[in-house]
């Protein structure tokens, strides 16, 4: 058992979407698997290796989900380029990510992101004017709360890394139309100059193919 405080060389071990619902299961908390993780759980399989697991909680939903955390499991979160206690930091901070560490494996296990919503509807953090119920945009997965995958390619649209070219392509070809078409307006409104942007059709320019539709 680790008797350390854990820091940033502290290794990951990341929890399986398994793992990860079994130690929030009694969390009075809304929660979803999110980022990649949510991504492979979705698809069924692995598109590559992730470094981290994360799950995405709302701002009031955090202190429950990390005060029902089990004993092993502690939050920390960095504050002034320091990192401490998830209980330690300061009243009013924009608290994320949360990581967590599994003091058994002495290794970080989970990472919680902060997003936006209200009882009715998610909110995309970055810009509130999208918006989905949370049916839509918080999916079951094998019984697991999962983020959809078009919110998720949504998230990571801002500024494209060339692991995020591998989900995307992984995953749009399995997305519905209706969420294929909610992803391109979605992209379109909030993040227009993602090199992502340049290719999904435009309304200026209807009469240019969708780059993800197949040609006729």
């Amino acid at each position: 058992m680790s008797s350390s405080a854990p820091n940033a060389a502290t290794p990951w071990a990341p929890f399986t979407p398994a793992q990860i619902a079994d130690v929030l299961a009694s969390a009075s908390a809304r929660w979803w698997l999110s980022g990649g993780v949510a991504l492979d759980h979705w698809l069924g399989r692995a598109t590559r290796v992730r470094p981290n697991a994360d799950v995405s909680t709302t701002t009031q939903d955090l202190a429950p989900l990390v005060a029902g955390l089990p004993a092993h499991l502690s939050a920390w979160v960095l504050v002034g380029g320091d990192i401490i206690p998830f209980r330690d930091a300061p009243e009013g901070e924009d608290l994320q990510p949360v990581d967590i560490f599994d003091d058994v494996q002495g290794a970080w296990v989970l990472r919680v992101n902060v997003e936006d919503g209200t009882n009715d509807v998610w909110m995309y953090r970055r810009d509130p004017r999208l918006q989905l119920p949370w049916d839509r945009a918080v999916v079951d997965v094998d019984g697991i709360p999962t983020g959809a995958p078009e919110v998720q390619l949504v998230w990571k649209a801002l500024r494209p890394r060339p692991e995020d070219d591998l989900d995307k392509d992984a995953v749009l070809p399995q997305l519905s139309d209706e969420a294929r078409a909610w992803w391109e307006r979605a992209i379109l409104t909030t993040h227009p100059h993602s090199t992502w942007s340049i290719h999904v059709r435009s309304p200026m320019f209807p009469a240019k193919a969708s780059w993800n539709r197949p040609s006729r």
